[in-house]
């Protein structure tokens, strides 16, 4: 199986003594690509060098909504001058997340409508992040036209009628491994309905384990088990939905075609 995962976090603490070995257990699974993206704010340089040493991997840079407090003409200067490397793919993640509420919804709002902004000046796609705030992202995208832009929803949570709103926005849809948790109907339901040209799979590690992995930290090798998991409820080969996911992960980041 050749394999993507569109969204990682391979600069957080919890890869720092065994990073190597998890990228070498990922090329292991064949994965070939993976998108790292900042976990935390001043996240960004540490995801572009990382990126920078190893072909398979892209880069994002953007504010996560948890630290859209924090979002100043610091925050702004650090995210364009990270788009200046041919490594940074898409502005995200971005978005808002009104279940944790760690920065005010106002704040989130800002930073988000913002970083669209920016991300329309760089001519990148935006990587978005929402959690019990479908409505009020869905008005931010729809109000900053990010249509002609190019998104990915990353970490699907949302019901079918969520997916069918993003897709009409032109988005692609990536799924966790929360997809293959017993009691995600709603999410299983919706990757049934996403078309082969639009769905993406991740593993959002170090979190979110798919089955059979549950509980422990997640790293890019267990894409595969959400890939098999997926390709069955959707009734396709596991290495048919493998090998277009990660076309579609080539299309939706605008990478360029393998070697």
């Amino acid at each position: 199986m050749i394999a993507a995962d569109s969204h990682c976090h391979l600069t957080m603490d919890a890869f720092d003594e065994d990073r190597d070995r998890v990228l070498a257990r990922a090329a292991a699974e064949g994965v070939a690509v993976l998108v790292t993206v900042p976990a935390r704010k001043g996240d960004a340089p540490a995801c572009v060098e990382l990126a920078a040493s190893d072909p398979r991997i892209w880069a994002t840079a953007g504010l996560h909504p948890h630290e859209a407090s924090f979002w100043d003409d610091a925050a702004r200067a650090e995210l364009r001058e990270a788009l200046g490397s041919p490594r940074v793919v898409a502005v995200g993640e971005i978005g808002y997340d009104l279940h944790y509420n760690k920065s005010p919804e106002e704040a989130q709002e800002r930073a988000f409508r913002e970083q669209v902004g920016i991300a329309r000046e760089a001519g990148l796609p935006v990587v978005i992040h929402t959690r019990n705030a479908v409505r009020q992202t869905l008005d931010v995208l729809r109000g900053e036209g990010v249509r002609d832009l190019g998104g990915i929803l990353h970490c699907f949570t949302e019901n079918a009628a969520a997916a069918r709103a993003l897709l009409d926005l032109g988005f692609y849809i990536s799924f966790s491994g929360i997809a293959t948790f017993p009691k995600a109907t709603d999410i299983q339901e919706a990757a049934r309905i996403v078309p082969k040209d639009r769905i993406l799979v991740e593993t959002d590690a170090p979190f979110l384990a798919p089955v059979p992995h549950r509980g422990r930290c997640n790293e890019p090798a267990f894409v595969t088990s959400t890939i098999r998991f997926l390709a069955t409820q959707r009734g396709e080969d596991p290495e048919e939905l493998a090998a277009r996911a990660l076309e579609n992960c080539r299309a939706a980041f605008r990478l360029p075609p393998a070697q």
